[in-house]
């Protein structure tokens, strides 16, 4: 899907991802397009002066392009499954893990699309704070 055909794309979004070399923007711009079709209400912004996060009820993810791969930052306070074992760091981390992608690997579509989609369930359910406190 091209950005312009986002429902809620933003240019700030557009302008960090043509910023980047072609294999990077290929892997933001199809992490892009997984987050939007996991729920069409997902909004984009730019936190931290420069990075683009995808938003509802929370945050859900965030895109930063290091020099050999592009890091899916997952908000989820280590509580979404992934039983396709996709999260490549963070597994310690009490608010966010990663999903590392490098040139020429392929995404796993399905797999990140479901992590998604159970982020966003736990951000309409009051976030991952309150599922932990209420656990």
């Amino acid at each position: 899907m091209r950005p312009d055909q986002l429902p809620a794309s933003d240019p700030r979004v557009d302008a960090f991802i043509e910023a980047l070399p072609g294999w990077q923007q290929g892997i933001c711009n199809e992490v892009r397009a997984l987050v939007h079709a996991a729920d069409p209400d997902v909004r984009e912004t730019i936190k931290r002066t420069t990075q683009p996060y995808f938003v509802l009820e929370g945050n859900i993810c965030a895109l930063l392009a290091a020099k050999d791969h592009v890091n899916v930052f997952l908000y989820d306070g280590a509580i979404v499954p992934d039983p396709e074992g996709i999260i490549t760091g963070g597994h310690g981390n009490k608010t966010a893990r990663t999903v590392a992608i490098r040139q020429g690997e392929a995404i796993n579509a399905a797999a990140l699309t479901a992590i998604f989609r159970q982020i966003i369930a736990n951000n309409r359910a009051g976030g991952w704070r309150k599922l932990k406190a209420d656990a």
